[in-house]
């Protein structure tokens, strides 16, 4: 897919990007960013038990990273529309690396007491929020060049699920290693990758930037202007609605699954965190095999087939009577969520206009994560011997919604267009 005049105009300072390869473009800036995001995600927590010893604080920690997260979402995307991915990618990238450092420094000169344990709870606040900049910078990026590969904008998208899923695995576990030593070392391999990170987002091609009627650039956009451009894609309203009510499952099942496999399994924790990087292990897997189905198949046939296994695991997970079993079940459904997030990602490439990407795109992950605390909610509010049934009755909502969205999407003109030759490419 050819890029227009005015996207090459509209990019301003970034056109002189040099393109490159896609490892050098996009697959190398998330391998660092996407590692440094694991740590910062997982690892920070126990930073703060490592150096406070203390569980509340820990939990505290964990909420105080993720609340700027929600609330960066909408300010980080329009800053992407405004300013351009590349130079956002870099300023979150260095800040959070300089701010890492010199916490690191700070621990190692502060005595053990409150002042250690303030600066330790802030760097998890700040550190979350840097890290939802850069996150949504690299996703506009993906998307960007995935949209001028035309027909391979899948294979683009499933190699950055690939990146996810691997940093997903090898963040936490490395961040836990590290901190058998203290939370220093850990603190400057975050600060290293986060460093490359900023170094390698210069390698990143332009984005196209919010422009005006009178040619100039926009002040910035929000999530009401990312909400009206949804509205405008029903394709992508729809992918979205039907994969939140999956999410709701998949939060279910991750604040759930140590109770389960503790009490009714008779496993120890580290039971409970070995099912997920078995789950990401499959999820691997299945993306790898996406990306050649998506070929023969189309987005709406792997899309159904995701849908499809996913529907089925989740609603068996009740039954499950081992523990071989359920990592069984829940790791198929985290494959078949893998492969719905490569024909999520590749449709939102394929269908948002360029210039209100990232507010969309914030939208979006927004929406996609609600249903995470929401399940939290719904755990807490549920006695024990009731959790079967809920968990039964949030795979009945997930499997109805899933039917519902890819039946109306079974003849979505813009799915077929996206998988279909361009009119370019025919010629």
């Amino acid at each position: 897919m050819t890029v227009s005049l005015h996207e090459a105009q509209s990019a301003g300072r970034h056109a002189a990007i040099p393109t490159g390869s896609l490892f050098r473009q996009i697959y190398a800036p998330r391998v660092c960013d996407g590692l440094a995001y694991s740590m910062s995600t997982y690892a920070m927590p126990l930073v703060v038990l490592a150096t406070t010893g203390s569980a509340s604080l820990t939990g505290l920690a964990f909420a105080l990273e993720w609340i700027p997260r929600v609330a960066a979402f909408g300010f980080a995307g329009a800053l992407v529309d405004r300013s351009g991915a590349a130079i956002v990618s870099f300023l979150a990238s260095l800040a959070r690396a300089l701010l890492v450092a010199g916490a690191a420094a700070a621990l190692i000169a502060l005595p053990p007491g409150a002042v250690e344990t303030i600066t330790v709870m802030a760097l998890a606040a700040v550190t979350g929020a840097l890290t939802q900049f850069s996150f949504i910078a690299n996703e506009a990026v993906g998307a960007i060049v995935s949209r001028r590969t035309g027909r391979q904008a899948h294979k683009v998208q499933s190699v950055l699920v690939g990146i996810d899923q691997t940093a997903t695995v090898i963040g936490p576990a490395l961040g836990g290693v590290l901190l058998l030593t203290g939370p220093t070392l850990m603190l400057a391999c975050l600060s290293v990758l986060s460093f490359l990170s900023a170094v390698l987002a210069l390698q990143t091609p332009p984005t196209p930037l919010r422009a005006t009627r009178h040619g100039g650039l926009a002040p910035g956009g929000s999530l009401r202007g990312g909400w009206q451009t949804l509205r405008s894609l029903p394709s992508l309203r729809r992918l979205v609605a039907g994969l939140a009510c999956s999410n709701l499952m998949l939060g279910l099942l991750q604040s759930a699954s140590p109770i389960l496999v503790e009490d009714r399994f008779g496993h120890s924790p580290a039971a409970a965190g070995a099912l997920w990087s078995i789950a990401a292990v499959l999820t691997l897997a299945a993306v790898a095999c996406c990306r050649a189905g998506l070929d023969r198949l189309g987005l709406w046939g792997i899309g159904a087939i995701s849908a499809s296994v996913a529907a089925v695991a989740c609603l068996a997970v009740p039954q499950a009577l081992s523990y071989p079993g359920y990592v069984t079940l829940v790791a198929l459904f985290m494959a078949a969520d893998g492969g719905l997030t490569v024909v999520l990602r590749t449709l939102r490439s394929q269908v948002i206009p360029p210039a209100a990407f990232g507010t969309t795109l914030s939208l979006t992950v927004l929406l996609l994560l609600l249903p995470f605390p929401v399940a939290g909610v719904l755990l807490a509010l549920t006695p024990p011997p009731y959790l079967d049934e809920l968990i039964g009755a949030c795979a009945v909502v997930q499997a109805l919604a899933l039917l519902v969205t890819f039946l109306r999407l079974r003849n979505d003109p813009i799915l077929r267009a996206s998988t279909s030759p361009t009119r370019h490419e025919a010629a």
